[in-house]
């Protein structure tokens, strides 16, 4: 319970009918979790306007309304309180609500395309492994100490946020790290967040259905560094060509972690095989768990992120060595016939690229490369072709099969892929519409040591179609071809 007039410090009001002097109970941004004694938020999302269930949340005992766009129905007894956009009002209220609770941990956000689960993941577990009481926020799952929550979105609405934020403090966590996403970002519900840092990881061809131009996704992913306080901290990837980009504006104090230039976090790999990564880290060898180049990356990410927080260098690359990756993060079981099956999340031309590239790095020659990939309905539809034709150029067999289709016809999605192929594309690969059956088939053609990647999904355990979450496992999948194929 809080004051309304309490809860509006930061929010930036137009005008005010009715009284702020009344306890509020909660606040709501969805009309149907509305009840007595609760705020109301009314946001424009992607599929629906807020404003149009105002009346809806009244009626279920709304006691205050946000709004930007004035309402013509208005009941007596309410309180409207008109502003200039209800995501970055609400983004502050829940913030103020629920005590202010980033600011009572060190809370790092970490951006960019790829590597963002794997960087938030592997700052938990390390941080987690020194001792210290810990909170993950990422597409996999969210933790509070040991506790799993289960995570719907890379970054909660802000209400969600703050409020998982809040049971965090109540817990006893020290740190907090957390994946922000763009749309997060451009949606403003990290906007009253206060950061002790944050990282780029990289900046590649993503959501270009959302944002509408590259330019566009750089900008808002440059905002989190930009907004940045000046006690925080600001780690980029100066590999990367728009990492230095990324600080330019930030008040906070730059760092750079690099495996080819100079730079404050320096890595570089001695050798990359299925065994793990052995790399010299600023001058101190260190054998890592994780495989791949891209991982090197991400652990030089989460070597400065601990460095800058104060942890001993050699004490933190200790632990480093010990940890594995995120769940679906190019995750590999070997099959009792020698068959390599890795499942990745890699949902961008760049990302299966890399995946692509690591497996080639560790391929000992004779080895045929067999790719299971989609795309996802719904989503950036230019990028379809560069997936498909990367699958095709990096494997030597590509299997082109559904993703998660969500309302698009997955046939269509499908002749998207193989919209421009090459010649040379169009007879390395055969399309199966049906995700199983791809698996099957790709197990199907492998040999001993072959490697099969299935692309696309990763730690997900569904399958989104027509609006229905249907359960698909691709590493129960794999598995399961695996030992059918011993029977």
């Amino acid at each position: 319970m809080a004051r309304l007039q309490d809860i509006l410090y930061k929010v930036r009001l137009h005008a005010i009918e009715g009284n702020t002097d009344i306890d509020v109970k909660d606040i709501q941004i969805d009309s149907r979790k509305v009840s007595a004694g609760s705020v109301f938020v009314a946001i424009r999302g992607l599929q629906a306007d807020g404003h149009h269930f105002i009346n809806k949340a009244i009626e279920l005992g709304a006691i205050a309304v946000v709004y930007d766009t004035y309402p013509d129905d208005r009941k007596d007894g309410i309180t409207y309180l008109q502003v200039d956009n209800t995501n970055e009002a609400v983004s502050y209220m829940a913030h103020n609500f629920y005590g202010e609770p980033s600011t009572k941990l060190k809370l790092v956000g970490v951006t960019g395309t790829n590597g963002k689960t794997t960087i938030a993941t592997l700052l938990y577990k390390l941080f987690t492994q020194l001792g210290y009481k810990s909170g993950l926020i990422s597409t996999v799952q969210n933790h509070i100490g040991t506790e799993i929550i289960p995570s719907t979105h890379t970054t909660p609405d802000a209400v969600s946020l703050n409020e998982l934020l809040k049971r965090m403090v109540d817990e006893g966590c020290e740190y907090a790290f957390m994946e922000v996403s763009s749309h997060a970002i451009h949606q403003h519900r990290t906007t009253a967040l206060q950061f002790t840092g944050a990282l780029f990881s990289n900046i590649t061809h993503d959501h270009l259905d959302y944002h509408k131009t590259f330019d566009e996704y750089i900008r808002v992913k440059k905002t989190l560094f930009d907004t940045l306080p000046s006690s925080a901290f600001a780690i980029s990837n100066a590999d990367d060509k728009r990492g230095n980009v990324m600080l330019q504006n930030t008040p906070a104090k730059k760092y750079f972690y690099s495996l080819k230039t100079i730079a404050d976090f320096k890595g570089k790999i001695l050798d990359n095989a299925l065994t793990g990564l052995q790399m010299i880290v600023n001058d101190k060898e260190v054998h890592f768990r994780l495989i791949g180049e891209f991982n090197a990356y991400n652990l030089l990410a989460v070597y400065g992120a601990a460095t800058c927080l104060g942890k001993e260098r050699d004490e933190v690359l200790t632990a480093l060595s010990l940890i594995t990756g995120a769940e679906g993060r190019f995750d590999y079981i070997i099959s009792s016939k020698g068959i390599v099956g890795i499942v990745d999340y890699a949902h961008t031309p760049d990302a299966l690229e890399n995946v692509l590239a690591t497996i080639k790095k560790l391929r000992k020659g004779h080895e045929q490369v067999i790719t299971v990939v989609g795309c996802g309905g719904d989503r950036d539809k230019t990028k379809r072709p560069i997936m498909a034709q990367a699958a095709c150029d990096l494997s030597d067999k590509a299997i082109f099969t559904s993703d998660n289709p969500r309302t698009e016809d997955p046939q269509q999605i499908l002749r998207d892929m193989e919209e421009g192929l090459s010649s040379a594309a169009k007879r390395k690969h055969i399309t199966i519409s049906d995700r199983r059956e791809a698996i099957k088939t790709a197990v199907s053609l492998a040999n001993e040591e072959d490697i099969i990647l299935v692309a696309g999904k990763g730690h997900e355990k569904y399958q989104d179609i027509n609006g229905v979450k249907n359960h698909f496992d691709d590493k129960e999948v794999l598995k399961e071809m695996f030992e059918l194929l011993n029977k």
